[in-house]
């Protein structure tokens, strides 16, 4: 029989699991979204296939979550044959599955007023020239409530987009969505 001495194993070993509940990670994991059955849109969105009109498709990456705060991508790709130029930030509404816009969700551009968010890297003129796409940085404290679509302005006086990200945002009433600038896709 070999003997050990477990205390000082037992003890780093509850040290590693204080540090994992106290930062968060690891131990508590939030619940996760369970997918809703798949029925018709309430609002208008992009269909899957072929360049809308407007010549530009949204596309939305997975909402990611940790400690509370949510991030999401949107992509925007220039699908026409003709470059389109885009400047400055997303204008963003948050609405319901019916499509009626979350009320008391107030988008701002930038990242200062969204607890945890990273730096905004600031707006610089874009021109996309066909094929090429622009990402954009959506953050969020985690809330109650679940907006289901996003209606998108890619710059101020173009046609919005609405789209249905895989997952809803739990965004809810008195919450903030700070955006990042649109930047190139490297």
């Amino acid at each position: 029989m070999i003997a050990t001495d477990l205390g000082p194993l037992r003890a780093t070993a509850l040290v590693g699991a204080l540090t994992l509940a106290l930062s968060g990670c690891g131990l508590f994991t939030e619940p996760a979204h369970k997918p809703k059955a798949a029925r018709s849109p309430a609002v208008a969105v992009q269909q899957a296939h072929g360049c809308p009109p407007s010549g530009v498709r949204l596309g939305t990456g997975p909402v990611d979550g940790a400690m509370g705060l949510r991030a999401m991508t949107l992509t925007l790709t220039n699908c026409s044959e003709r470059p389109y130029e885009v400047k400055g930030y997303p204008a963003i509404r948050v609405l319901d599955e019916k499509g009626v816009p979350l009320t008391g969700v107030r988008t701002v551009e930038g990242t200062d007023e969204v607890f945890m968010a990273p730096e905004d890297p600031g707006a610089t003129p874009l021109t996309l020239d066909p094929g090429d796409s622009a990402r954009a940085g959506l953050y969020w404290r985690m809330a109650a409530e679940d907006g289901t679509y996003l209606r998108v302005v890619p710059q101020q006086g173009r046609e919005a987009l609405n789209v249905r990200p895989a997952e809803p945002l739990d965004i809810g009433p008195q919450n903030t969505l700070g955006t990042t600038a649109w930047a190139p896709v490297s």
